[in-house]
């Protein structure tokens, strides 16, 4: 390439190419993804969804929190829209350059046929030529005058016409030469300034300005976009009071730097602050303003302390002021109050690593996973969950606690005939009615399901200690007009479903399934009778030896169910438990004969089963890696929160703990795209002593309040089998050792310290 010219465009033809093709790259992918989409308005989901007056003034909040929407989407198809207008022109001006340089017919430019004699073809040049030539002002044209005069050239001279046919050009071979896609005044003397200038403040000035503001600002948060001077507070505070009360967490809540003006410049400050938060702070009770701890004593951390009170009191707010900023307050708790819950889980397992006696409690960490439904529905804990219904008050709660009702759960008034449901809403108009049945209907209905075991073991249902236990949660969900009284067909088959272990997608079979127990409001009813198979129940009891407890355990806080059993009952249920462990061990010596019977046949029916085992695991990891490579995705249901004034979706926690000691197991899984189902697996390591252990499996709502759920796991840990020191493959004779022996090298890094001591 020496020697090679380089030369800049002077037509500006090539140029052309350069903007073409820069402009395709961007408006092709732009396009695409920046198109503002309205997606049409779903009839159905109109119908599901709720008229009060809470959402119709969630709705005017959230159009008010976007303002500029409609004009930012009328932009931006400006934009789009423009540009594609410039690429088309731009496409035209290079077709026509292609045109011209392509299609030299002189023919076509003398207007002659080719079968047109000397004289027509020179009588067509001079007649041209007197036109076009660029000593005519009117009609006068360079480039058409040199095109014409190299027709004339091509079909008169021999040597021009030889060229013609050969290479398309009367001038002959045209020698390839390389240039910049580049007008040429950039390079010109008198644009170098300017040019300079325009390179300076692009490349030096203004990509490291923002280059710089991107780090300043990344570098202030977590990935979850929380500010880490707000994770420095949590950290403090978790680490220093380990047991710590609702009231408590929301002080720490409420100190957080979000809400601080200096830490973040969307706070607005005002001048009405000074007059309006002290009358809040008086109407409030149990606010403890006066604490002296830093920063639960500053006064943007007693502003906001005082409008999540006011907000959970759901008490009126002045719209202008501070209504505006409880809205901003209120939409930033979730992802703070899950920042908690990942501070308390690091700290519970770094004390676990360390072996750190002073450590969060497992109340602390459930009291931060009730205070944020309590937060999205707006009400205290005390409060009863039927108040996340629309238009229901409490003077409508009188009717369903009455003497012959005593409803106190969502899920109870669900299983109400229709009947009874508009009876004890009477008071209410049809259209309040609907809607109550339409926010009902729609809320999550969870199929809970729990399996344990260790993988990649020889025998996956026996616990050794310090083995790898993986509990596997199978999670459904439903909506709760499944359990509507009044439609029994479909009741009666949700119940029949979950008796029989009907497999869904993903889900882990009911076989396989050590605690697979129906929700609390599904269970058996007292004196129901209960069939039981010898052969089944032996098979049951040596395979899974540990056999699930009631669901919702007692001991276990918030397991909010409504057919929640009392001590009675479950001591109840526990003798029940008894009396059948004592029928399966009076009928062993019965079945023992059948069984020797049919020995070959079992084996081969577990042959079987275990290869359906294998195939149902290694579809679910096949599925979990497609799930990890798609990414975490935030999209499940739509929650009913006309008092939290963003768009929420229903996410959950799942969590396995001990109750008796009060110690979480694993850290809490965020569960954030259960559409309809999914599968998490939680792993902790099984105690080091051998015995008999109940955990507890966990799953909170952090949406919802009442939807908790709880299932004990119970491990027979066995002690762990002591690894082999001898092989019968090693067993080698005196005589072969004596002779390695010799033979070997003295300082071998094989020798073991017993040889090492014997060669001494």
């Amino acid at each position: 390439m020496s020697g090679q010219k380089f030369q800049y465009d002077e037509s500006g033809g090539t140029f052309f190419y350069f903007l073409l093709s820069f402009l395709a790259l961007l408006l092709i992918p732009g396009t695409y993804y920046l198109w503002p989409r309205c997606p049409k308005p779903d009839p159905q989901q109109a119908q599901k969804k709720c008229q009060c007056n809470g959402c119709k003034k969630k709705k005017i909040i959230l159009q008010q929190n976007e303002p500029w929407k409609e004009t930012k989407a009328l932009f931006i198809k400006f934009l789009i829209v423009l540009g594609w207008v410039i690429l088309i022109f731009l496409a035209y001006k290079v077709s026509q350059f292609d045109y011209e340089m392509a299609s030299f017919d002189p023919f076509e430019i003398l207007g002659v046929t080719p079968e047109s004699s000397q004289s027509e073809i020179k009588r067509a040049y001079r007649k041209l030529s007197l036109i076009l030539h660029p000593d005519k002002k009117e009609t006068g044209n360079e480039k058409a005058f040199m095109k014409l005069t190299k027709a004339y050239q091509a079909l008169t001279d021999d040597e021009a016409r030889r060229n013609w046919e050969k290479f398309g050009n009367p001038d002959g071979p045209i020698a390839m030469s390389l240039g910049i896609a580049l007008p040429s005044w950039i390079v010109e003397k008198e644009n170098s300034v300017w040019v300079l200038g325009l390179y300076a403040l692009v490349f030096m000035v203004a990509l490291p300005t923002i280059v710089g503001m991107w780090w300043y600002r990344s570098i202030r948060y977590t990935g979850d976009q929380v500010l880490l001077a707000t994770t420095e507070i949590y950290y403090y505070f978790f680490s220093k009071t380990p047991s710590m009360e609702l009231k408590r967490i929301i002080m720490i809540l409420a100190a957080s730097s979000e809400f601080y003006k200096r830490r973040n410049a969307e706070i607005v400050e005002r001048q009405s602050d000074n007059e309006e938060v002290p009358l809040l702070i008086k109407q409030l009770s149990n606010l403890n303003e006066k604490n002296k701890e830093i920063p639960l004593c500053y006064l943007y951390s007693i502003k906001a302390r005082a409008l999540l009170h006011a907000h959970l009191s759901r008490m009126p707010l002045n719209p202008d002021t501070l209504e505006k900023d409880r809205q901003y307050i209120v939409k930033k708790c979730p992802y703070l109050i899950q920042e908690m819950i990942a501070c308390i889980s690091h700290l519970i397992m770094m004390a676990y690593a360390r072996k750190v006696l002073r450590l969060p409690t497992i109340n602390t960490l459930e009291n931060c996973m009730k205070l944020c439904p309590m937060i999205v529905q707006g009400f205290w804990e005390f409060k009863n969950p039927l108040l996340q219904l629309p238009h229901i008050t409490d003077d409508n709660l009188k009717y369903f606690l009455a003497k012959k009702r005593q409803i106190k759960s969502l899920q109870q008034f669900a299983q109400l005939k229709g009947e009874e449901r508009r009876q004890i809403l009477r008071s209410l108009s049809d259209s309040q009615y609907e809607d109550v049945m339409k926010v009902l209907g729609n809320m999550p209905y969870i199929e809970f399901k729990v399996y344990s075991e260790v993988i990649d073991d020889e025998n996956p249902t026996v616990y050794t200690a310090g083995a790898i236990v993986t509990v596997t949660v199978s999670l459904s969900r439903k909506d709760m007009r499944e359990l509507f009284g009044d439609d029994t067909v479909k009741e009666q088959t949700i119940i029949d479903d979950s008796k029989a272990g009907v497999e869904t997608n993903g889900e882990v079979p009911e076989e396989q399934n050590q605690v697979a127990k129906k929700p609390a409001w599904l269970r058996q009813r007292k004196g129901a009778k209960k069939s039981h198979k010898k052969g089944t129940n032996k098979k049951t009891v040596s395979a899974k030896p540990t056999q699930p407890v009631v669901q919702n355990n007692a001991a276990a806080p918030q397991s909010n169910t409504p057919n929640a059993k009392k001590k009675d009952d479950v001591k109840e249920d526990a003798d029940q438990g008894k009396d059948r462990v004592s029928d399966i061990s009076d009928s062993e010596a019965d079945s023992e004969r059948s069984e020797e019977e049919d020995s070959s046949h079992e084996k081969k029916e577990s042959t079987l089963d275990d290869d359906d085992t294998e195939w149902e695991r290694f579809q679910q990891k096949i599925t979990k890696r497609e799930k990890v490579l798609e990414g975490r995705s935030n999209l499940s249901h739509e929650v009913h929160c006309p008092l939290f004034p963003d768009v929420k979706q229903e996410y959950w926690w799942v969590y396995v703990c001990d109750r008796k000691s009060r110690s979480l197991l694993t850290a809490p899984a965020h569960v954030t795209s259960l559409s309809h189902h999914d599968v998490v697996q939680l792993r902790f390591t099984a105690p080091r002593w051998p015995g008999f252990y109940t955990f507890t499996v966990c799953l909170r709502s952090d949406s919802y309040l009442g939807f908790d759920q709880a299932q004990d796991i119970k491990l027979d840990v066995k002690e762990a089998p002591e690894i082999p020191t001898e092989h019968p493959q090693w067993d080698i004779s005196d005589e072969e050792v004596a002779e390695d022996v010799d033979a070997a090298d003295e300082h071998s890094e094989f020798t073991t310290d017993e040889d090492i001591s014997d060669n001494e």
